[in-house]
């Protein structure tokens, strides 16, 4: 790990129980319903920290004529107290009047939820988006509705380019007997059902880090990567030129949660999607995809769930520290022990 000459991230954990962070930066990648409970964990953790969230926007796609952004919409909404608290993403108290007009005109696609309440923060988007304004400009108009100056909060899109993720699944009535479809149509309308043949970003090469994120990285204290997908959530930004390398050359402490525990994802359907990047779907084989930074990868710390300890002899032998704990997200609370417990142990 790189020489730190930044606060220490675990001020918290080695003084009083009343003590706080000053003036310390944390940079969260995440993505997805996981990551927005596991960034709210964060700020229960260290409530006054300045955080930066670089959210996922490969899952973002074009319906009705609407630009979508599904992880920042659930991150803004979580970090509002906005968010549905049943179904984890979407407003609360919901309705579905548009959707269903939508739906009795026969316009498609009807598989993916408009609600009445979203609708608005897709059409003030995508105006501004029309108007020439970047994504980052608009995700920072769209959060003064749901946070202000004291929170300390920011949340940053991967990127300002337009990049998609689509995946490759089987088509036998197709000449090359497979077809790509969007990830929403994937995860949404075919439940993740067919087998994943391959994941791809189309426009990731292409793209930049939106305005901040580099600096976010390379200025933070500590950085954390999020139990979020590793495939279609932490994956994409991982991929935008520059951002893997902006976190292997931080002095912060980088550590990660993983979102496996005992084989399967606590959230979502990643295990659909592991194997289609050559991944086995358990907490040991995640961190070894993201690697230590000792070896080129990003990692100074890997925290798996206390049902997982068994895999710590692994990940010690390929030169990963890691440590387990209880990794269920029951609340904002449980969230923060597990955050700080892992922090403190992972960058001893």
């Amino acid at each position: 790990m790189p020489a730190r000459d930044h606060a220490d991230p675990l001020m918290l954990d080695r003084t009083a129980p009343d003590a706080r962070l000053v003036d310390v930066q944390i940079a969260v990648v995440a993505g997805g319903v996981g990551g927005s409970r596991f960034v709210r964990g964060v700020r229960h953790a260290y409530p006054d920290a300045r955080l930066t969230v670089i959210v996922n926007t490969a899952d973002d796609i074009r319906l009705h004529g609407l630009h979508i952004s599904p992880d920042l919409d659930t991150m803004m909404y979580s970090l509002g107290d906005a968010i549905d608290p049943e179904r984890g993403w979407g407003r609360a108290d919901e309705t579905w009047r548009v959707g269903a007009e939508l739906a009795a005109y026969g316009v498609e696609p009807t598989w993916f939820g408009l609600g009445d309440l979203d609708l608005a923060t897709h059409l003030v988007r995508t105006q501004m988006l029309d108007a020439g304004y970047p994504l980052s400009a608009v995700t920072q108009a769209l959060c003064t509705r749901w946070l202000t100056d004291s929170d300390h909060l920011q949340l940053l899109p991967m990127t300002d380019d337009r990049v998609e993720t689509h995946v490759v699944i089987d088509a036998p009535s197709a000449p090359s007997g497979v077809r790509a479809v969007h990830f929403q149509e994937y995860w949404v309308k075919l439940h993740a059902e067919p087998e994943a043949r391959q994941v791809l970003q189309v426009g990731i090469e292409k793209s930049r880090p939106a305005p901040g994120v580099i600096e976010a990285i390379t200025e933070a204290d500590l950085v954390l990567v999020a139990p979020s997908n590793p495939v279609v959530s932490v994956g994409p930004v991982l991929a935008v030129p520059g951002i893997r390398t902006a976190i292997i050359a931080t002095k912060a402490p980088v550590v990660g949660f993983s979102g496996i525990i005992s084989g399967a994802p606590v959230l979502g359907m990643a295990h659909r999607l592991l194997p289609a990047i050559g991944v086995d779907v358990d907490a040991a084989a995640v961190g070894l995809h993201y690697g230590s930074r000792a070896a080129g990868g990003i990692l100074d710390g890997w925290v798996i769930d206390d049902t997982d300890a068994g895999l710590l002899p692994r990940l010690a032998q390929a030169g990963l520290t890691a440590v387990s704990t209880d990794l269920i997200m029951k609340d904002p609370a449980a969230t923060s022990r597990f955050i700080q417990y892992g922090v403190k142990l992972a960058t001893e």
